[in-house]
């Protein structure tokens, strides 16, 4: 049986300040580590590391920004090293720095290959993080999913309530990609029409069938699995919650 790690994207609790606070909640329930974003630890990572290793929580994942990446690759690779990563996460790409096009999306999808090699040369990989516009076909037919992870050096952390919401097949899309899947967003979503929380759930509480995708994403023998809800009113009964049914799947339960 394969050693899952069950890990918590701290967005999802970005509302519900302190930090600490936060971490404490999570370590109780039994999470193995965290997945900050930049609001947590772009100020002083050597701190944040501290905070979570000493609640025993492990950072093998963290959402850092594309723009980070563009503009300072080395302060990248060493906020990275400072946070104790295995690999870096770009989460979105949104506004005028979103290509517009085929053409702009094959570009864009050069230059994350690019910044992956130079990560690997570091030690650290790196990977894309799905919402659903990525599943939108564009005037040609092609996919952005599909330029962005065009790249051999190029993993993915499929989200996928976002894969879902965006039209498309989760099992399909996480076996098209499945031998580059660095960890998993599991996400639930619930039925068209629920507007609280902004549609998204407990993991287990929503319309995704995990019974049936659990072999899916077993296959891929990524271990790292993040829950995450985009909204939550309460994060700690989303975390709780979450973390009990995936346990279940994990055989941890």
């Amino acid at each position: 049986m394969a050693n899952y790690r069950i890990s918590f994207q701290l967005y999802s609790a970005r509302n519900f300040p302190p930090i600490d606070g936060v971490l404490e909640g999570l370590a109780a329930i039994g999470y193995d580590a965290v997945e900050p974003f930049g609001g947590n630890y772009l100020d002083d990572p050597k701190g944040f590391r501290a905070k979570a290793e000493a609640l025993g929580l492990a950072i093998p994942t963290a959402h850092v920004p594309v723009q980070l990446l563009d503009e300072d690759r080395a302060k990248a690779i060493d906020m990275a090293k400072t946070l104790g990563l295995e690999t870096v996460v770009l989460p979105h790409v949104g506004g005028d720095a979103r290509p517009k096009d085929a053409a702009g999306w094959a570009a864009f999808g050069k230059r994350m290959a690019e910044h992956a090699r130079h990560l690997s040369g570091a030690g650290l990989k790196l990977a894309w993080h799905n919402h659903d516009f990525e599943y939108k076909p564009l005037a040609d037919g092609s996919r952005p999913i599909d330029h962005i992870l065009a790249g051999d050096g190029m993993l993915f952390e499929p989200d996928v309530a976002w894969i879902a919401r965006g039209g498309a097949d989760i099992a399909t899309e996480v076996q098209k990609y499945a031998t580059r899947v660095a960890a998993f967003h599991i996400k639930d979503t619930a039925p068209e029409g629920v507007t609280v929380d902004d549609g998204w759930t407990d993991v287990g509480a929503g319309i995704i069938d995990w019974n049936k995708l659990w072999p899916t994403i077993a296959a891929t023998g990524a271990t790292i699995l993040v829950m995450e809800n985009d909204n939550p009113s309460d994060w700690r009964s989303f975390a709780a919650n979450s973390y009990k049914y995936v346990a279940g799947l994990t055989g941890r339960g």
